[in-house]
């Protein structure tokens, strides 16, 4: 078996690799897949953290490592993280961002930049008549809000946008 046959393969079972916190998005729509190189059966693959303090990365390694441990043309696996380039919200795949809806969190907004105003629509209703109730939820990626047109409290992922530094 070819290093692209197994390449194509492995991008295909990454796939079913699931966020451990968010577990109807895959690690791909995610957008934390940053590289996959297969030689001789060797295959590194390179994730870019949502954060730096994710507690979840050893999970996710491990996940990533056991999915693709067993395939044809697979003798060994390797998982880097990198942060550079940095991971940010514009990597979730349109069909993670309908993913988390459909699973009540609003996802961030497209094409956020750092300083721009964070405008939330329901996941329920879409309504962006809401209060945010705290901006710290169950994880460091996510608030809890009110929505007050359907009266339903929801998450929603915070946008995290790439810092462009001007050299003065």
């Amino acid at each position: 078996m070819s290093d692209q046959t197994v390449k194509e393969e492995i991008l295909q079972v990454l796939q079913t690799v699931k966020d451990p916190e968010l577990p109807t998005i895959s690690i791909v729509e995610l957008g934390m897949l940053e590289d996959v190189t297969v030689s001789s059966g060797v295959v590194n693959v390179t994730l870019l953290p949502t954060f730096s303090g994710c507690p979840a990365l050893d999970l996710i390694e491990n996940n990533v490592r056991s999915a693709l441990v067993g395939l044809d043309g697979v003798k060994e696996v390797h998982v880097h993280f990198s942060f550079d380039p940095p991971w940010t919200t514009d990597r979730i795949s349109p069909e993670g961002r309908e993913q988390l809806k459909a699973f009540g969190i609003a996802p961030p907004p497209a094409n956020h930049r750092e300083g721009d105003p964070w405008v939330i629509e329901c996941p329920y209703c879409g309504s962006d008549v809401v209060t945010m109730e705290n901006l710290f939820g169950p994880t460091a990626c996510r608030s809890i809000l009110y929505c007050r047109s359907c009266r339903n409290p929801f998450e929603a992922m915070k946008p995290v946008a790439r810092f462009d530094f001007e050299e003065k």
